[in-house]
């Protein structure tokens, strides 16, 4: 199976961690008519592969800004890799609302489960 190059290249310095990791999404409701139509999930897949984001700041500030940028991103993907993304940026609004701005083990332990799953549309 190919490895997963998530949308997102990341430097979790958050947590002396550095991996990669993917972008936000809102898979609860269809969006309105106004929108933008989402990607195909190859479409989705391309683009998570060749997206650049690089938050800045504290430890707190890129992980808010990693949640927000996966939600944004996730407004745009397919719905399959969507939800995935999604979770991931609620993980990271969770890190983010944290004392310090670093990740748990387990939360690092549900990123990785977030990525499988996107890595099951994006081979």
């Amino acid at each position: 199976m190919k490895k997963l190059r998530p949308a997102v290249v990341l430097t979790i310095g958050i947590t002396g961690l550095t991996g990669t990791l993917l972008a936000g999404c809102s898979g609860a409701a269809a969006p309105p008519a106004t929108t933008t139509p989402r990607m195909s999930v190859t479409e989705s897949c391309t683009y998570l592969n060749t997206d650049a984001f690089v938050p800045s700041g504290s430890d707190k500030e890129k992980a808010g800004q990693i949640s927000e940028h996966y939600r944004n991103v996730a407004d745009k993907v397919a719905p399959e890799v969507a939800e995935p993304i999604q979770q991931m940026a609620d993980i990271m609004k969770q890190v983010a609302a944290s004392s310090t701005g670093t990740q748990t083990q387990d939360q690092l332990t549900q990123l990785r489960q977030q990525l499988d799953k996107i890595g099951q549309h994006c081979k």
